[in-house]
């Protein structure tokens, strides 16, 4: 089973390459956002120590974390922000070595697929076999942040400015996937790859 991390800047694309991996390959993919959620879930790893930190009163009627005042909390104090982020990245970190572990006992897929913004920042590399980068041209992602989320100007420059440079993914990932609209080359490449990937 090979293990590949995808990555790459707000706006690239990583979801509708990881949409098209999905349909055409014999994969697992975690994307971890989706976990970090499911970790904040009660009974999951993360919610106990979350609730600690951040007190009851963002809990919801039923238990779970309100994640409207969770966000509220976290971006008013940059310290809780990074406690935050210091529960739930390594817990994402952590369940994503138990799911590789799963697959490679169960010995059913042939990748293994980890997508997150933060793979490179977060040490994925010690996970994984590859790094991919997604790339994407700058106004080609502000393009599609602007239509598909409503992103003014300013919050995509803000978003863009926080997240690593090109130069950065490039000297980190051992593929480049350019996702500048294309889709039919954009698919071609992955297939290119994908053939090379044994």
């Amino acid at each position: 089973m090979v293990i590949i991390g995808i990555t790459g800047g707000v706006g690239a694309g990583k979801s509708q390459i990881l949409s098209y991996i999905e349909s055409h390959y014999n994969c697992r993919i975690i994307r971890a956002d989706e976990a970090a959620h499911m970790l904040q879930e009660p009974g999951q790893s993360c919610y106990e120590r979350l609730v600690e930190l951040l007190g009851r009163e963002v809990l919801n009627g039923d238990g779970t974390i309100d994640k409207k005042k969770m966000a509220a909390i976290i971006f008013s104090d940059k310290a809780i922000l990074i406690k935050v982020n210091q529960i739930i990245h390594p817990g994402v970190k952590t369940y994503i070595r138990e799911q590789i572990a799963f697959e490679q006992e169960r010995g059913e897929v042939d990748y293994f697929f980890i997508e997150a913004a933060l793979l490179i920042e977060e040490r994925y590399d010690e996970i994984v076999d590859e790094l991919w980068y997604v790339h994407a041209d700058v106004e080609v992602r502000s393009r599609r942040l602007r239509e598909s989320r409503s992103y003014s100007d300013r919050k995509i420059a803000d978003i863009m400015k926080e997240q690593l440079g090109e130069a950065q993914f490039r000297e980190k990932c051992q593929v480049v996937i350019t996702n500048n609209g294309d889709l039919e080359e954009t698919y071609s490449q992955i297939n290119k790859v994908m053939g090379e990937t044994k």
